[in-house]
Parts: C-alpha cells; structure tokens; sequence
C-alpha cells in the first residue's frame, strides 16, 4: 500500500466540527432519550441489542483509532493490537467478578471457577481488584506497562516492518495460551462471565446500559481528540518523517526510538481503555480476544477505511464490524471468504481506503 498523506488541518474546519458535534448528540442524548423515554413497542425505540452493538463498534473504533496512530502515522504495524485490548477487558473483569460477592453457583466471595479449582485464596495479582479505583489504574497500566517494556526492546535492537509484525503476533499467541491455562487464575477458556453490578449499579438495568453506551461514545470522541491533536503537532510530523524515512529522520538528529516507543505505548493505552468499556456492555471476556486473527482484523479496518486519516479508521471499524454482524447471522459460513476478498480488493485497488477514494471523488 502507498504511504497516506500527511493531514491536513481540515479537522479544525466549520463542516468537521459540525459533523463531530453532531455525532456527539446522537450518541450521548438522542440515542439514550429514544432508548429510556420510549416504550417497547415504538418504532423509534432503540432494542438492547442494537445499543450493544453500537457500544461494541464505538469500542473497535477506538482500537482502531489506536491501530491507525502507529500504522497510518508511523509505519508501525502491529498484529498483536488484540491482547492489549484483551488485558483491558481482563482488568475489567477482575473488578467485576468481585463485584458479584457472594451471588454465585457456589455462594462464596471467591470466583466460581475458583471454587471449582479449589483455591483457598486469590493469588497475589488479585490484591485489590475489589475497588474500581484500583480497577482503572491496572486498566491505564497493565496493556502500556506491557506496550512499554515489549517496545523498548523491539526498537531498541531496531526491529521493524514484518518482523516486528511477526513478533507481535507470536506475543499475542504466547499470552493466548497463557491465559487459556486454568491455573493461571483467569478462568481459563471460559474466562470471565456473569457479571452482576458495576459501582453498585446493576448491568441490567436499563439506565446502566444506556449510561455505559453514552461513555463510550464519549471516549471515543476524547480518542478521536487526542489522536488528531497528536498527530498534527510537531511529534506527529516526526512520526510521518520516520514513517517515510527513518534512517534520514535519524540523521537528522531525532532519536526515532523515543517517538516510536511513545505512539506505541498510548496506542496500547488506547486499546486498554477500549477492552475495558467492552466488557461490562457484552457481558464476557475470555482468552479468544487475544486470538490472533482478532488482530489481523483490527488491521484490516484501518486498511478499508483509510490508513493516516482517523475517520477512515472509525469508517473502516464500522463497515467491517456490520458486514460481520450481518453475514454471521445470514450467512456465517461466507464471512472469512468475504472478509480475505474485501481485503484483497482494498489493497489491490483501494491503496488509500474508502477515504481515499471519497478524496480522489472530491478532486
């Protein structure tokens, strides 16, 4: 694929900002009003599932958004963007099945599958997970700490381009396996479930879905911000610079690793936070999110909607995750064949992405 064009600062036009404040409505007003003040059996009622599956796209869209900050701006791409986002919604988890108390099978404080295992104890990684506050900095820490460390490494010994891809492939399946052991006390394959309350409040409650969908949509639009803030600065042309020529980036006096190591690290930040605002609106987490293939997907959103341009990321997270909804249920045996052929046409004819072809329209 060819190398996205820098953006321009058309993100600070009348048109852009009308189109962002407008998204900001729909979804923090008029979609949780048509969802609490309508009865059932209106037409403009908005059914749980299709709140779900909205909460669940402004969810990969932020991902996506974080795939597109390393990817589209600074030549990085990763194919392990899938466990950090796991390891968010992991964070989540364990907050939430301390919240279910003593409401389980087996009645006892200790996690289902915890009893069934026979351990006397939480192990020592669950030391304060009871409390949300603690709950939101393993959130922010455990997927950039990772990110930290994992990136450090990498670029410090200069690997990049499909060896670094491989790499974080290889990272992702390695925690896979890990996390799907049973003596690892994340529940094994089954994974966390049956989550009761979050702050007290109950996740089936009307109010409380409506109330997770409209935060999500918040923190996509802050992620949006910050993203386009990032890359529009002086850092963000650095990032471009090395994307395009890193060793003349180089030469030039910056030390590459440091930019390198930092949109790496808030990328991962990024997808934590998104695990984390996932889990209590689909109600489950479980080693399959590290799954490798989750992480190619997330790639092949950003490549439909258009590498370096944000909107096209969260344009890309949309059309992919809606042709799944809808082939999954019509026809789930198609799906794989038309996600492989969507992403050939899109490399082989569609460099630039859906965005890049409503530019080339444009012109």
């Amino acid at each position: 694929m060819d190398a996205p064009a820098m953006p321009d600062n058309s993100f600070y036009s009348r048109q852009a900002w009308l189109i962002l404040g407008l998204f900001a409505a729909v979804v923090l007003f008029v979609i949780p009003a048509l969802r609490l003040a309508l009865p059932p059996d209106n037409p403009l009622h908005l059914s749980d599932y299709y709140l779900l599956m909205l909460g669940k796209f402004m969810c990969y869209a932020i991902v996506a958004l974080a795939m597109d900050l390393i990817w589209g701006y600074a030549g990085i791409l990763s194919l392990g963007h899938g466990l950090f986002f796991a390891l968010g919604g992991y964070s989540m988890g364990m907050y939430l099945m301390r919240e279910i108390g003593a409401e389980g099978q087996y009645r006892s404080l200790m996690p289902d599958f915890m009893v069934f295992l026979d351990w006397k104890e939480f192990p020592w990684y669950w030391a304060g997970t009871e409390y949300f506050s603690l709950a939101l900095l393993k959130i922010l820490l455990v997927p950039s700490l990772l990110a930290l460390i994992f990136g450090w490494f990498a670029f410090r010994s200069r690997i990049k381009g499909v060896y670094f891809s491989i790499i974080t492939q290889a990272l992702t399946f390695a925690f896979m396996l890990l996390f799907f052991r049973n003596d690892t006390g994340f529940g094994g394959n089954n994974g966390f479930t049956d989550f009761k309350r979050i702050l007290g409040f109950s996740l089936a409650h009307p109010g409380t879905r409506v109330a997770l969908f409209a935060i999500t949509g918040l923190a996509l639009i802050l992620t949006l911000l910050l993203c386009r803030y990032v890359v529009l600065s002086k850092f963000g042309r650095v990032l471009a610079a090395l994307r395009d020529a890193e060793s003349r980036t180089m030469f030039s006096g910056y030390n590459t690793r440091d930019y390198k190591l930092f949109a790496w690290t808030l990328s991962a930040l990024l997808c934590g936070i998104a695990g984390a605002l996932y889990v209590p609106q689909v109600g489950i987490i479980n080693p399959s999110e590290m799954s490798p293939a989750n992480s190619i997907e997330i790639a092949i959103w950003v490549a439909v909607g258009g590498r370096g341009t944000l909107a096209g990321a969260i344009l890309g997270a949309a059309i992919v995750n809606g042709a799944k909804s809808y082939f999954t249920v019509a026809w789930p045996e198609f799906w794989l064949y038309f996600l492989g052929a969507l992403f050939v046409v899109v490399t082989l004819y569609l460099p630039n992405g859906v965005m890049g072809l409503a530019r080339r329209r444009e012109r």
